[in-house]
């Protein structure tokens, strides 16, 4: 049965207060592809990049990788068939309800990320495999699990998905995905448009979920 993979990363915090280092927005990135070689040749640019002498972390990320590494990584995924899906949460604007915990307030994006940016893709592939970066403690890691499983199984049948969660080391496509969230952060927070750039063309649904919104809540 043809299958089609899904790579979801976050960015942002559950600070729900105004100050410095406190993001504006809680977002929720997901790129879908057909197939992964771009974890391929992004393993292979790890090595040239090794045997050129370029300074690199355990593991592309790109809030810390030097800009030529950055530079090298998004001409790499340039050459890679993906599409890219963002939900964006202003974070002030978040009713009480919506946040009485971390969890629900991710699930809550999750939940809107899913029925209007990739539920559409089960219509036309048979398996949907969703590969989610992991969020917080792995004590806590539990709860942020049951709610994309939840939120998965509302929309689609058993036998069509299956999900899990891992570190972005583990799987190179979830390193294009952090790349794709940071660079859609960066214009968002910074009105920095660099990065975002050299995805926009890949970007298939990009929505800010309250912004119709005028109420704050702090």
């Amino acid at each position: 049965m043809p299958r089609r993979y899904i790579f979801a990363d976050e960015a942002g915090d559950f600070a729900f207060s105004k100050g410095q280092n406190i993001s504006q927005y809680f977002i929720v990135c997901t790129i879908a592809m057909d197939g992964c070689d771009v974890g391929v040749d992004l393993l292979r640019l790890r090595r040239e990049l090794v045997w050129k002498g370029t300074p690199l972390n355990d593991f592309f990320h790109a809030s810390s990788d030097k800009q030529i590494v950055r530079d090298a990584v998004f001409e790499c995924i340039a050459n890679h068939k993906f599409t890219v899906q963002a939900t964006l949460m202003e974070k002030s604007k978040a009713r009480p309800q919506v946040k009485v915990t971390e969890a629900r307030f991710y699930k809550a994006g999750w939940y809107f990320h899913f029925k209007h940016a990739l539920a559409k893709y089960a219509k036309d592939h048979d398996e949907l495999l969703i590969t989610a970066a992991s969020i917080g403690t792995k004590k806590g890691q539990g709860v942020f699990t049951d709610a994309v499983n939840d939120v998965v199984q509302q929309h689609l049948h058993r036998n069509q998905w299956a999900a899990h969660f891992c570190s972005s080391a583990s799987d190179p496509c979830l390193q294009v995905a952090d790349y794709c969230t940071w660079a859609i952060q960066r214009k968002w927070e910074r009105d920095d448009r660099r990065s975002y750039e050299l995805i926009k063309d890949r970007i298939t649904y990009e929505y800010d979920l309250w912004s119709h919104g005028n109420q704050h809540y702090y």
